[in-house]
């Protein structure tokens, strides 16, 4: 399935500024997904369609960058669900 322009436009951006707030993070990430690119392709394909595969490649960084993303608001907002949750069981205790 194609990314529309905007689509790929706000991965970018999205890109950009996980790269600017934490590039130790993205660098991780980019080795990450470079090793399983090299696993998945097992060396198939190489110095064919050059700007094919940088975009597929970009394609797949944005999304393991979007996920991780999504994993660690599902966290935060789990973490925040016990608080509030054990703070209304500590309330609602008689004292």
């Amino acid at each position: 399935m194609a990314w529309s322009q905007d689509e790929e436009r706000m991965l970018l951006q999205i890109e950009r500024h996980l790269i600017d707030e934490d590039p130790r993070l993205a660098a991780r990430l980019e080795s990450f997904n470079e090793r399983v690119q090299r696993k998945e392709g097992g060396g198939r394909g190489r110095g064919t369609k050059k700007g094919r595969g940088r975009s597929s490649r970009r394609l797949r960084r944005s999304t393991v960058i979007i996920m991780f993303s999504w994993l660690l608001i599902a966290t935060l907002i789990i973490t925040l669900l016990i608080m509030v949750l054990r703070h209304e069981a500590v309330a609602a205790l008689p004292l």
